[in-house]
């Protein structure tokens, strides 16, 4: 049974909850259709990780309690992962750190901002896990997919909160062709006014996905989906747009 715990918005407060993922900035760096990064300082975005308390903080064990339980149910197996707008890694390679099942994990990282990939690299291999590759792309382009895909579970975090309803729609449309067949996809979102949660939720459905959880905490905008394909694959598109960030 899909886990739920839904709960009223509160209004904005200071250190809560901001524009795009309801918590700093803007979320994590996807890079722009037209190849241009933002004026954000990621470095300093990543900051609030060091502070347990932070929204960001929260959301980053939600997050990694979700890859950590997906891990669980599929011991033995040998698993593929995808991260779009992977930022510094911090959730998969904390996950995956200190695991003595990491090696079957096959992973590929897409971060666009060059820091983002030169710190997502550096924390991979100081958790000597050899077989996360982290790339430079545009993660809102289907080319920067080819070759790390079909995929068992699909990382959106920080991806659906910072780009406009078409594009999230869209995006929505065609996760199938990111996922192998009983894939999971984790996805984050914030539920700033209006709530976009409730048919982002229905688009999935609609696309093949059964929700195994949805985490809305109280006291701060984001929320974390953890959603099963149970469709069929689809061959990637050699080209096309998936989204641009709005920022």
């Amino acid at each position: 049974m899909p886990i739920r715990m839904n709960v009223s918005v509160r209004p904005d407060r200071p250190g809560t909850s901001r524009p795009g993922e309801g918590l700093l900035p803007t979320g994590r760096q996807a890079g722009r259709l037209d190849g241009m990064t933002t004026g954000t300082d990621w470095r300093a975005w990543h900051e609030p990780y060091a502070d347990e308390d932070s929204p960001l903080s929260r959301r980053l064990r939600l997050v990694r309690g979700a890859i950590t339980s997906w891990l669980d149910e599929r011991p033995g197996e040998p698993l593929r992962v995808v991260s779009a707008c992977a930022g510094q890694g911090h959730d998969l390679v904390g996950a995956l750190a200190g695991r003595v099942d990491a090696a079957r994990v096959r992973a590929t990282l897409l971060e666009y901002d060059p820091g983002n990939v030169a710190a997502a690299r550096a924390a991979a291999a100081r958790a000597g896990l050899a077989h996360v590759t982290v790339r430079r792309a545009d993660a809102g382009r289907l080319s920067s997919y080819a070759g790390s895909v079909p995929a068992d579970l699909v990382l959106m975090a920080g991806v659906l909160g910072n780009i406009d309803d078409h594009d999230v729609r869209r995006t929505v449309a065609a996760l199938p062709q990111l996922c192998a067949a009983g894939a999971t996809v984790i996805w984050t979102r914030t539920r700033r006014a209006p709530d976009l949660t409730p048919a982002l939720r229905g688009w999935l459905r609609d696309s093949g996905f059964a929700e195994r959880a949805f985490h809305a905490p109280d006291g701060v905008l984001f929320s974390v989906g953890v959603h099963r394909f149970t469709g069929t694959p689809r061959p990637l598109t050699a080209s096309g747009a998936l989204f641009t960030f709005l920022r």
